[in-house]
């Protein structure tokens, strides 16, 4: 998958879930280091070469200083959550712009500073900023700071005692409701984020009741410094039930606004929900022509009693590219690229033209592996949850188990049956001609492809607890021989905290599949069942595992079982390793054989980036044949699922 993206129009490089190696990164990095003179590089945050002092050039009458925060009375976690919220000393390594600029820093600062202390329940804490040795309240507002440089900045914290809830009272509309289902909790978490997220969950609740203009009219907190306890009083109204009102777009420009009103799904009259509102954003942001999609319901109600609602988006850039790469020691290299445009007709219609080319080092240069295609996508064809698609794709390609021609056409149906469930229908016509263990052939594969997938992940890329459900099945028919089968194929993943803060995850997955009502010679190759490799049961040759014929090349099957469990323990905020252990298991019958599984262990490192986790794995085959490799290492982005 690619490594990057750039906007067509220019702009810069935005990262996507694009890629499995860092291969192009230090391809892009030589070349721009061939360029021309470079003061400073960074990726991912890191900085590859030269200094930050070029950032700072542009600042008026720079001033350095050195910051010490004191804090005797606050432990080891308080005291990061204090240096992590100061500007002073996140920034130190800049110059600010004269003396009015460090006092202006330093009077933000100490709201920042007393604000995490609150948000730990410290509301008897004090912070007090010296400049100089000089109070910051008793500086005058034209100081100036003339000693040498770095100014020394000095904030004292005393944390005082952490609070607990005392008395709590939820009064008016939320007088029947039971404030520990919202986390107030006598003797519990006093902490401002705390009773700032119950205030958000009682309006939330009474809002899924219908209620778009629930808030809270009233709050009454009260420190009692002498038991440390802060009681709390809320007092909300819920407001009339109601149903959705005029919707009006701003900001669209290329893209059809009647189309983005269309695209939210909220029709006028059905009983307002904050969730659908939710679905609707989500609905927009995935049509992937908007950089930004903010709703905004109105403050009072229209003359039908309905809530009218505002959709502020910003378009992104149409025309994309991007280029990528993968390796592994058993695969080879492997370089790919795209061309898109989001937009085509004004209503969101994707086009999508990629190549790639495989097995560089791994395959010689007349068996490389090439694979083409054009992509159409429109959605919302039969309502905002449908997408219909169409595609084109050609393939070259000389695994170990068979050389490969085909071209394949198909289109089809998708539908977002809720947030969580997806269906898909596709009909397909596939021409390839294939040289495997049982000779040369010539298939002409007409087919149905059905999917349905149930998804609740935190995260996508990096999930810490959820799980993902697939199931597949596609009857196909081949024209050319007559012969029919009926392909299954099963999938799931769990994740799970093992600890609030998420260091440790365990994540497991579960694949099993079958093909039914032909032999195996009369199924196409590349239909076969494979397990090996970075993507199944690391260790092991891509597609080794499984039956072979007497040259000792993998022929595949007619069944599989692939699972792996995984243990992810972050390091630091940044950094995790994992350990893990994959096995599974390719067989001639239409059931799998468990007594001939393969099992491949290892570790692997994670450097975590806003574009998900960078993957490193090394594996080695617990049970290996005559033939398999000795270890495996994998590279990419993302978890290994």
């Amino acid at each position: 998958m690619p490594a990057y993206e750039r906007q067509m129009s220019g702009g810069t490089a935005q990262g996507r879930v694009l890629s499995r190696a860092l291969l192009l990164a230090v391809i892009c990095c030589s070349l721009i280091a061939g360029v021309g003179p470079a003061a400073a590089f960074e990726i991912f945050g890191i900085k590859l070469w030269g200094s930050s002092s070029d950032e700072d050039a542009d600042i008026v009458d720079p001033m350095r200083y050195a910051v010490t925060i004191s804090a005797p009375d606050a432990d080891k976690d308080l005291l990061k959550k204090l240096e992590n919220a100061s500007a002073l000393k996140s920034d130190e390594d800049h110059p600010v712009s004269g003396s009015l600029g460090l006092m202006a820093k330093a009077r933000s600062d100490r709201e920042q500073l007393v604000a995490a202390l609150y948000a730990d329940a410290r509301y008897e804490g004090v912070v007090t900023i010296t400049i100089e040795g000089k109070p910051l309240d008793e500086l005058p507002p034209d100081a100036e700071f003339k000693g040498p440089q770095p100014i020394p900045v000095v904030v004292n914290i005393a944390a005082g005692p952490k609070f607990t809830l005392g008395d709590i009272r939820l009064e008016g509309d939320a007088a029947g409701l039971m404030s520990a289902d919202f986390g107030l909790i006598s003797g519990g978490d006093a902490g401002s984020g705390a009773v700032l997220k119950a205030e958000a969950l009682i309006v939330r609740t009474l809002k899924e009741q219908g209620r778009p203009l629930a808030e809270v009219t009233s709050r009454q907190i009260v420190a009692d410094h002498a038991t440390s306890t802060l009681d709390v009083t809320l007092t909300v109204a819920a407001g009339p039930v109601a149903g959705y009102g005029a919707t009006t777009v701003e900001g669209t420009e290329k893209v059809d606004r009647d189309f983005t009103e269309y695209m939210t799904g909220l029709k006028r009259g059905r009983q307002y929900s904050p969730q659908e509102i939710d679905d609707a954003r989500d609905r927009l942001l995935a049509l992937e022509v908007f950089n930004s999609v903010t709703f905004k319901e109105a403050d009072k109600l229209d003359a039908e009693g309905n809530i009218p609602n505002g959709v502020q988006v910003s378009e992104r850039k149409p025309r994309f590219f991007g280029l990528g790469g993968t390796f592994s020691n058993t695969e080879g290299l492997g370089l790919e690229g795209y061309w898109g445009h989001r937009n085509l007709f004004g209503r969101a219609e994707k086009l999508r033209i990629d190549g790639a080319i495989s097995g560089i080092g791994s395959n010689d240069l007349s068996e490389l592996n090439y694979n083409a295609g054009i992509m159409f996508e429109k959605p919302g064809v039969i309502g905002p949850a449908s997408k219909f698609f169409a595609g084109v794709k050609t393939v070259l390609e000389h695994p170990d188990a068979y050389d490969h021609f085909s071209v394949k056409g198909n289109t089809g149906l998708s539908y977002e049956l809720t947030k969580k469930q997806t269906v898909s229908a596709e009909v397909a016509l596939d021409y390839s001609r294939i040289h495997d263990s049982f000779g040369k052939h010539k298939y002409l594969i007409a087919s149905i492809p059905l999917q349905y997938v149930y998804d609740d992940r935190d995260v996508r890329l990096n999930p810490t607890k959820g799980f993902r459900l697939l199931a597949y099945a596609e009857p196909s028919y081949d024209i050319l021989s007559g012969a029919a089968f009926l392909k299954l194929k099963g999938e799931g993943s769990a994740y799970q905290s093992l600890d609030t803060a998420s260091k440790y995850v365990l994540a497991e997955r579960v694949a099993l599949g079958s093909i039914v009502g032909t032999s195996l010679q009369n199924v196409p190759a590349d239909r076969r069942f494979y397990s090996g490799g970075g993507g199944s049961v690391r260790g092991y040759a891509y597609q080794g595992i499984g039956p072979k014929d007497f040259t000792g090349q993998p022929i595949g099957g007619l069944s599989f079982f692939e699972t792996s469990v995984e243990m992810r323990i972050a390091i630091t905020d940044t950094i995790g390793i994992v350990p893990f252990v994959d096995a599974g298991t390719v067989s001639t019958r239409s059931f799998p054989d468990f007594s001939d599984v393969k099992v491949g262990a290892g570790v692997g490192l994670r450097y975590v980036t806003p574009f998900g986790p960078l993957r490193i794995d090394a594996a080695v085959p617990l049970n290996r044949d005559p033939g398999d490799p000795h270890f495996g290492i994998y590279a990419g982005i993302g978890q290994a699922f």
